[in-house]
Parts: C-alpha cells; sequence; structure tokens
C-alpha cells in the first residue's frame, strides 16, 4: 500500500484526539451541490408536464427508444422476466420474504382504548397508507432485497396500493428485480427512474395516480428529489452512502472483519468503513487484510476508493468503555465482533445506531439478506434522531377522546383556564357554552 494511502488512524489517547475526531465526523462524503438544483428542475417539470416530462427524461436517461405506451411493465412483462430466475435464487428470495414478514408482523403495533379516572375515553388506532410508492434502484445494481424490505413491510402494514418505479437502462427488466416485485406484491409497475419518478410519484401524472409516501434508497438526485416532494407525501429517510463501523477485539480473525469492513465499502466511493479496536497489532493485521482482499474483490477499484478516502481505524484502551464513540458517529451499522457477554453489554450502552450486529458469528451482510430486519437504515449520523424502515412507516397514528358530560365537567375549568390564558376566545367558548357558563 502506497504510503499516502490507507484509512485515517486515529487514537483516543493521544493528544488532540478530540479535534481530530470532530473534523473526521465533520467530513461531507455527500455529492455535487449543483444536484439539487437540477433534481428541483425535473420535480417541478413533471410536476407541470406530467407524463410528457417523464418520458422525455426516460428517453435522456434509460431508453432512447422509449414508447410512452411502455411506461408501465404489464403482469405478463414481470412473470416472464421473473421465470427466468434459477430455482435456487428463487428459493433464496422467497425464503427471505418469509422472514422479512414474519419480523414486521411481529412489529404491528396494538390500538389503545381505555378510560381515565375522569370519565374520558381515550385511544389512539393506526390506520395504512392509502399508497405508497417503493423506488429501486436499476442499471448496473440490481437490489431485490431492497424490493423486499420495502413492498413486505408496507403489505405487512395493509398498504391497498403499492406502486414500484425501477429504471430499466435499454428497457431491458432485471430478473431478479422483477421476481421480488412478484414475490413481495407490488400492484404497479412502472420504467421509470430518478428525480423524475419521485415527482411522477409524489405529483402524479396522466398515467399515474400519486401516493401518500415514497420510500427506497435512490441516488443522489434520488434524493435529492425526496427532499424537494416532503410535505405533499411523506419519505422513509434520505439515504446518504453507506456505513459500517465494527468494534473487536484482537481475538478474532483479520481477514474475517477486513471482509466485513469492504462490506459496505464496495457500495461507493463515498461509502464509510470504520473500525474500532483495542489492539494495535491487530489493527496493523485488519488493514492487511484489507489491502489483500482489495486484490481479489470485483469491485475493488470502488472498495479501495471508500476505503482508502473515508474509512478510519479508532484505537481505545477499553472497549467496553467505547459506547461515546459508536453514539458519536452514529452508524448505519454496528457490528460487535467479540463474545456474547462483552457483546450484549456494550449493546445496552449504544444509542444510536441503525442497526446492531452481536457477536463474531454475525457479519452485517446477513441483515441485508436474510435476517429478517429491515436494511433501510439511517446514515449520514441520522441514527441520532431515527431509525429503520419498518411497518410502522406506513401506519398513521390517530387518537381518540370522548368526553361524557360528567368527564367533561371534570376537564373543563382546566383547559378553559389555558384557552384564556393563550387569549383563544373561541376555543373557551366551545368548552363554556358546554358547562352552562355562557
Amino acid at each position: 500500500m502506497p504510503p499516502d494511502q490507507g484509512p485515517l488512524r486515529l487514537d483516543a489517547a493521544a493528544p488532540g484526539f478530540e479535534k481530530a475526531f470532530s473534523a473526521f465526523l465533520g467530513r461531507n462524503r455527500d455529492t455535487d451541490e449543483n444536484v439539487d438544483r437540477v433534481a428541483a428542475e425535473i420535480v417541478a417539470d413533471v410536476r407541470a408536464r406530467g407524463d410528457a416530462a417523464v418520458v422525455d427524461y426516460t428517453r435522456k436517461f434509460d431508453w432512447p427508444d422509449l414508447d410512452a405506451a411502455k411506461l408501465r411493465i404489464t403482469d405478463a412483462e414481470r412473470d416472464e422476466a421473473a421465470a427466468q430466475v434459477p430455482a435456487a435464487q428463487r428459493e433464496a428470495l422467497i425464503f427471505a420474504a418469509k422472514r422479512i414478514e414474519a419480523f414486521h408482523r411481529a412489529l404491528l403495533p396494538k390500538d389503545v382504548d381505555f378510560t381515565d379516572a375522569t370519565g374520558t375515553r381515550l385511544g389512539a388506532r393506526y390506520r395504512p397508507v392509502d399508497a405508497a410508492g417503493v423506488y429501486v434502484p436499476g442499471g448496473t445494481a440490481a437490489y431485490p432485497s431492497s424490493v423486499l424490505m420495502n413492498i413486505v413491510p408496507a403489505k405487512v402494514a395493509g398498504v391497498s396500493r403499492i406502486v414500484m418505479v425501477v429504471p430499466t437502462p435499454g428497457g431491458v427488466l432485471n430478473p431478479l428485480v422483477m421476481l421480488a416485485a412478484q414475490i413481495a406484491g407490488a400492484d404497479e409497475l412502472w420504467r421509470i427512474g430518478g428525480a423524475q419518478a419521485v415527482a411522477a410519484l409524489a405529483y402524479g401524472t396522466q398515467s399515474i395516480k400519486p401516493v401518500d409516501k415514497i420510500t427506497g434508497p435512490g441516488n443522489a438526485y434520488v434524493a435529492a428529489a425526496k427532499r424537494r416532494v416532503f410535505g405533499q407525501v411523506g419519505i422513509d429517510l434520505i439515504a446518504g452512502p453507506s456505513e459500517i463501523l465494527v468494534v473487536a477485539d484482537g481475538q478474532n480473525d483479520p481477514a474475517w472483519i477486513a471482509a466485513d469492513l469492504l462490506s459496505q465499502a464496495e457500495h461507493d466511493t463515498s461509502s464509510q468503513s470504520v473500525l474500532v479496536t483495542d489492539d494495535k497489532a491487530f489493527a496493523d493485521d485488519v488493514v492487511r487484510a484489507v489491502e489483500a482482499e482489495l486484490k481479489v474483490l470485483s469491485r475493488a477499484e470502488i472498495a479501495a476508493a471508500s476505503w482508502h478516502d473515508n474509512g478510519a481505524v479508532i484505537l481505545v484502551s477499553d472497549l467496553a468503555a467505547c459506547a461515546p464513540i459508536v453514539d458519536a458517529i452514529a452508524a448505519e451499522h454496528v457490528e460487535l465482533a467479540m463474545e456474547a457477554a462483552p457483546a450484549e453489554a456494550l449493546a445496552e450502552k449504544i444509542r444510536h445506531a441503525g442497526a446492531i450486529f452481536l457477536g463474531r458469528h454475525t457479519p452485517e451482510a446477513i441483515g441485508d439478506y436474510v435476517a429478517g430486519t429491515n436494511h433501510v437504515l439511517p446514515t449520514s449520523r441520522a441514527a441520532r434522531f431515527s431509525g429503520g424502515l419498518g411497518v410502522s412507516d406506513f401506519l398513521k397514528r390517530t387518537s381518540i377522546v370522548a368526553c361524557t358530560p360528567e368527564s367533561l365537567a371534570a376537564l373543563g375549568p382546566s383547559a378553559l383556564a389555558l384557552a384564556e390564558a393563550e387569549g383563544l376566545g373561541a376555543h373557551g367558548r366551545s368548552i363554556s357554552i358546554r358547562l352552562n357558563r355562557r
């Protein structure tokens, strides 16, 4: 490895660590600042021209020979493509879908309904959104697992209309993605992508009815468009570059940890992989193992750029006390590669992480596919204030209140006092008139 390459090395016990660590946390791994401007223009154009704009952009970016009548993927086209998937991959997708469904069904919230001491009935009920839009990346990379992670929770929540959009360069349908859509139960499939697809889902076009919430990962233009349409529709989160933080003691096989770090580095040159360890010799071994792995990795160029430009190795004196560092990074994925007891103890102290993977035999990649948990997770330190995609993202909570004459008499005076304090006379009048305080 050339001397000017390699991950950032930090020692928590060294002078100046806090400043260097703060600078590391403040690094901007986002893309071109012009992305937001371009996405805004596309969103506005689709909102104004509908199908015509969607067709124009799809021809420009994905399929120059697109026939406007082919924007929608028919069930027959989906099924024909899905039938091409080999049996082993088909069974793997079905296996994953069943596990994802089971996990998310366990997360369904229960309605609440009770009467308190005043005789007032209070409650909350959960109801699904009417329609959800799911964005699926297309092109050189195909992610059928993301199809399952987005659509299955929506189905479990009871969403009655699920619209999937996916770019199809050259008009070619990816068999795995089509099979995943078939298994998960997408109701509509459209061969559109980019900011134009997000705009079509949010505002609707002559052909596509609008949805209520948009989920799913995409490139920088998709993320910018989702940010732009938020408020018109709900969104899951603004997905940034992938991240992994591995906390590992020196008892691990360096090659295992190297593979884990590269599992996210291979996504994108802006991805980030961080190792936290209390063993300097082990850290050196992992760095060497990463370089060895890069020589045989199929996406080595991408992974190498990510590791050399954005990776970090942080040396600490005690792994049991490293939770503040883990929380400050607030990574998308956190692996605790150590024995069960210390891993559990450390996990209890961690407050900010998209997902935590416990023990030496739980690589993050198992969560990407078949664990059953969702792999749509907060990035760019958003785990400080949000969690991963789940069934609750497709549900709305509605509060219920019912007063009797007696309970209104018990609650009314205090409410009236607060209304008067805020200078809202009609608020107070709506209460006092029922209390016969005319």
